[in-house]
């Protein structure tokens, strides 16, 4: 039997009233099923027939409606459902749960809570879908009706106001009139250019034509999109009455909707929709009895890509080989068959009924000035929540990841977002505040694109990032013009080499050559946003590439061609981590060392403050969790009972050289050990009376024993470099006076020695220190001055470390940091020690004032802070609440940062290249401006890691020697062979 026929908008309004929800609670209850392409794979079906089963037991079928819907938005959650009346969603629900469902909840009124979300660190169960951030915090259009009706039943569509706004737009409206609503709404098209729809459609009404087409591009061949197939899926008749509306508006018979045949479930429920709509007259001849004649076919796609761009998709329509032709004429003018024709994407059509509904400057109140409406985003890729999310455009990147898509999974730190898909662009994290809309994004060298969102991790390559995107553009090219067709092979060609270590200095520059040639004689939009991936991901991570190109090293452990096993390329110093590990498996400890220090001469040091990145990018993490190497090489240097002198080259031309060394912390003392390795005999010039530079002076004896940083150094002495102590730079030399010595290379490795003070009321009274000091004078006189009640103020390494020992001394201590606790620098393991000995962390505040009484420390006023909006760091900026409180001390210890004073050390030399008075140095060979002085560590990097500044000794130390003889002549970074069970390619 066929559906009766609408005949008038009365008749609409009639059937609206009599489908529409019911809020008197009669009726069936509804649970709303998620049938979404996510949750289908997931099992939905296997769901519905498990719930049906349990329904059926409790003898509930008549009480209980179980409605089919489109997709809900949280697929990395599928299957899920709601259960309306309350709200209550649950997810990852298996067959076996569907009976305990039933039970508990439909019969008994209990949420089962095990199937529901956890907010608040997944502590904190919150059953109510309104009340679940990933919701809570959406804005809703485009979206409306998914998850909420049954895509199959126009009935549904209806009730919820389907076909409302065309009534209106018929019934009521001229043409012009719908153009000019579109106008005052401010809707940009949703498929990435973000032209005004209003415009297109207007310059299309005006054309003289008596054939007229309107077309939706459903094609959506960006990897990681599918917010277009979750509207056909989920809700089809918003896009069949979207399209209707911009028929009239610019006198349109008849539309097609695009859309590639590799979404055969999108198909199925369009093809059914629209039969649905024939039915009942919304399609077809005599609309409403309104006079309105508009038809709507499908046509599929074989999944080209190109065929996104407007003119090939319209070749493609009229079955010729889908290849984009120049402009003008536009299609506006000049599209289908030669007919004026406007081409929207599934979005841009979805938003038409809701704004025609509740009017322009209802839309327009969402969004930016000049980017009104809601955007909806794929989320994908390293993301707790991903799946479909809408929110206003403008709404920051930070927000959508984190608020919404509940942050990075495992710990990891995010590193960029890849947002509008292989023509968009790579957003680095210090962005994160950066507002998601077509202007702001474009200055960013990315687009918003069609909505395509890839998270990505610290674990991610962005030189391989750049290649997949540039391979996909390439293989996806239609061929048609020269500078797609073989600038983008050209590109992916260079891009290759880089990633098997094969890249060359100019490869980069030849890159952004290549990159803006193609975006300027490109025939068409695909061509000439194609390099958008490249040339961001070198704007922003360029870093990255002078890496692969320079040291042949991968930080992320991706690239095959330079990583022999990703914890070994995660280690800054490249320790031969799987070949020592598999060493001490078999017991042979000697060898294991001999293996570690081939690389890092600081094995034991290593073993006790490494912040070990290497199990950070352990293969073994992705089943359960990381091999414990740091323990691993802890047992191993255990087992040592005389340190193995390394393999030395002697040279007696090297041994006549003379070289200098300023400073001996690890990265002073690693340069030495590498250049004896190579037969110089450097002289080490060392400011205090003993040698290690931070790692004796303030690394606490407990966390690192004397005896074991004394072994190993003596082992660097051994060796033939000779340590001078109490010799201080600007006091008992200058680096002028080295060179007039006859020093012919000087390394300069004096850290970040000085602490900074905050200028806050009080900051000079007595009792007010720096850590840096207070651990120095501890560590070297083995006393310091320490209060009965101390607050140290950071989250560092620094501040836990003087927390530790003034709560050794006696103290009560309170560490006080600004941020949280999860954004504390400091290693979890030691913030974990601190509070079982007693030290109490308090966050979230901020020290403003000492309170002085006779001159001397009496307490801290505090405000209590709040976290704001992103910064440069990616993590939320602390801000001043109105909230203060005094906190009683009689010493407070500041570990809020640290510095040096270069302009007083370096004399007439242009050492100063940063902003915080390091030095700037050729990352690579550690050379500064002046030829003969090299530099490494923290008085490069800032603050930074031990082994950090190992691997930095260690390039300098290659630089001298490649300075010196014009080669390089570091064996020890060729892989030595090893007749262990362990195959690094298994």
């Amino acid at each position: 039997m066929s559906a009766k026929r609408i005949e008038s908008p009365e008749q609409l309004k009639a059937m609206a009233s009599r489908h529409a929800r019911k809020a008197d609670g009669k009726g069936p209850r509804k649970v709303l099923l998620c049938t979404g392409g996510g949750c289908m794979a997931s099992g939905a079906m296997k769901i519905k027939e498990a719930l049906e089963s349990a329904l059926n037991s409790h003898e509930m079928f008549d009480k209980v409606a179980i409605v089919e819907t489109g997709c809900l938005g949280p697929c990395s959650g599928g299957p899920v459902l709601v259960i309306e009346d309350d709200g209550t969603f649950y997810q990852k629900i298996g067959s076996l749960d569907c009976g305990e469902i039933v039970a508990e909840h439909l019969v008994g009124g209990k949420v089962v809570e095990r199937l529901v979300r956890r907010e608040q660190d997944g502590q904190q169960p919150t059953p109510a879908m309104a009340d679940i951030a990933f919701f809570r915090r959406q804005t809703k259009v485009v979206l409306r009706n998914c998850g909420k009706i049954n895509p199959l039943r126009i009935e549904d569509y209806i009730g919820e106001g389907g076909y409302q706004a065309l009534a209106k737009a018929l019934e009521t409206m001229k043409p012009e009139g719908v153009v000019a609503e579109m106008k005052a709404s401010g809707l940009r098209g949703r498929g990435g250019a973000g032209f005004p729809t209003w415009m297109k459609w207007d310059f299309a009404r005006k054309e003289k034509s008596d054939v007229k087409y309107i077309l939706c591009n459903a094609d959506e061949g960006d990897p990681g999109a599918f917010m277009d197939r979750s509207v056909l899926e989920g809700d089809p008749h918003s896009l069949i009455e979207g399209m209707a509306i911009g028929a009239y508006a610019i006198g349109a018979r008849q539309g097609y909707v695009y859309v590639r045949a590799e979404y055969p479930l999108a198909v199925e429920r369009l093809r059914l929709a629209i039969g649905a709509a024939r039915e009942r007259g919304l399609l077809g001849d005599n609309i409403l009895g309104t006079g309105f004649a508009f038809d709507l076919d499908i046509r599929m796609g074989s999944g080209a890509f190109v065929c996104g761009e407007e003119t090939a998709l319209i070749h493609s329509i009229e079955g010729k080989r889908g290849e984009p032709r120049p402009r003008p004429p536009f299609p506006a003018q000049s599209g289908l068959w030669g007919k004026p024709t406007v081409l929207n994407n599934v979005e841009t059509f979805a938003n038409v009924p809701a704004i025609l509904a509740k009017g322009g400057e209802w839309f327009a109140g969402y969004g930016t000035e000049k980017s009104k409406g809601t955007k909806v985003f794929a989320l994908a890729g390293a993301i707790v929540n991903s799946g479909l999310v809408e929110v206003p455009i403008g709404t920051s990147l930070g927000e959508l990841i984190y608020d919404i898509g509940g942050g990075i999974p495992n710990g990891k730190d995010f590193k960029a977002a890849q947002i509008g898909g292989p023509s968009g662009g790579c957003v680095p994290r210090h962005y994160l505040n950066v507002a998601l809309d077509y202007e702001t994004l474009q200055q960013l060298g990315a687009i918003m694109g069609s909505g395509g969102l890839v998270v990505m991790d610290e674990d991610t390559c962005m030189v391989d990032v750049a290649r997949f995107f540039i391979e996909f553009v390439q293989e996806e090219s239609c061929g048609k013009c020269v500078p797609c067709r073989v600038g983008t092979k050209r590109m992916l060609e260079i891009l290759e080499r880089i990633c098997r270590g094969e890249g060359v200095e100019g490869d980069v520059e030849r890159l952004m050559e290549l990159g803006r040639q193609i975006q300027e004689t490109s025939l068409c939009g695909l061509g000439q946003t194609a390099p958008n991936p490249v040339l961001s991901t070198i704007r922003h991570f360029r870093h990255e590439y002078d890496n692969h190109i320079r040291l042949k090293r991968c930080d992320a452990g991706v690239c095959p061609g330079l990583v022999r096993a990703p914890c070994q390329s995660g280690c800054p110093a490249n320790v031969d981590v799987p070949g020592f590990v598999s060493l001490v498996g078999e017991k042979r400890y000697a060898e294991a060392l001999r293996l570690h220090r081939e690389r890092n001469p600081f094995a034991a040091v290593c073993a006790r403050v490494c912040f070990h990145t290497c199990e950070d990018k352990c293969r073994r993490s992705s089943l359960d969790d990381s091999v414990a190497i740091r323990g691993i090489k802890r047992y191993m240097v255990d087992q040592e009972i005389t340190v193995q002198t390394p393999e030395i080259r002697e040279s007696e031309a090297n041994a006549k050289r003379k070289i200098a060394i300023v400073g001996a912390g690890p990265a002073g003392l690693s340069c030495a050990y590498f250049l004896a390795r190579l037969g110089y005999r450097p002289t080490v010039f060392e400011s205090e009376p003993r040698p290690g530079g931070m790692l004796v002076q303030t690394i606490p004896a407990y966390r690192l024993p004397r005896e074991t940083l004394a072994r190993e150094i003596r082992m660097i002495e051994r060796l033939g470099v000779e340590i001078l102590t109490q010799k201080k730079l600007g006091r008992d030399f200058s680096l002028a006076g080295l060179k007039e010595e006859g020093y012919e290379a000087v390394f300069v490795a004096i850290g970040n020695p000085d602490g900074i003070k905050p200028s806050i009321p009080g900051g000079d009274a007595v009792g007010v220190d720096e850590a840096m000091a207070f651990l120095r004078e501890y560590n070297l006189r083995g006393s310091v001055k320490c209060g009965k009640s101390v607050i140290v103020v950071g989250g560092g390494n620094a501040a836990i470390d003087a927390a530790r020992t003034a709560r050794r001394l006696g103290a009560d201590v309170t560490v006080v940091y600004r941020r949280t606790r999860e954004q504390m620098p400091a290693y979890a393991e030691e913030i974990e020690e601190a509070m079982q000995e007693g030290v109490a962390i308090r966050t979230l505040v901020n020290p403003v004032e000492i309170m002085v009484k006779n001159k001397k420390v009496a307490g801290v006023r505090c405000m209590q802070m709040t976290l704001g909006e992103f910064d440069e760091s990616g993590r939320r900026r602390a801000e001043k609440s109105d909230e203060s409180f005094t906190l009683d001390a009689d010493q407070v210890i500041f570990a809020i940062g640290q510095t040096v004073n270069g302009s007083e050390l370096w004399g007439d030399l242009s050492l100063n290249g940063q902003k915080n008075g390091c030095i700037k140095a050729d990352p690579v060979t550690g050379r500064t401006r002046e030829p003969w002085i090299f530099a490494g560590g923290d008085i490069v990097t800032g603050p930074a890691s031990v082994i950090g500044a190992i691997a930095g000794g260690e390039r300098a130390a290659i630089g001298i020697d490649r300075m010196f003889t014009g080669e390089e002549h570091a064996f020890w970074r060729e892989d030595k062979p090893l007749d262990t069970s362990y195959d690094p390619d298994a």
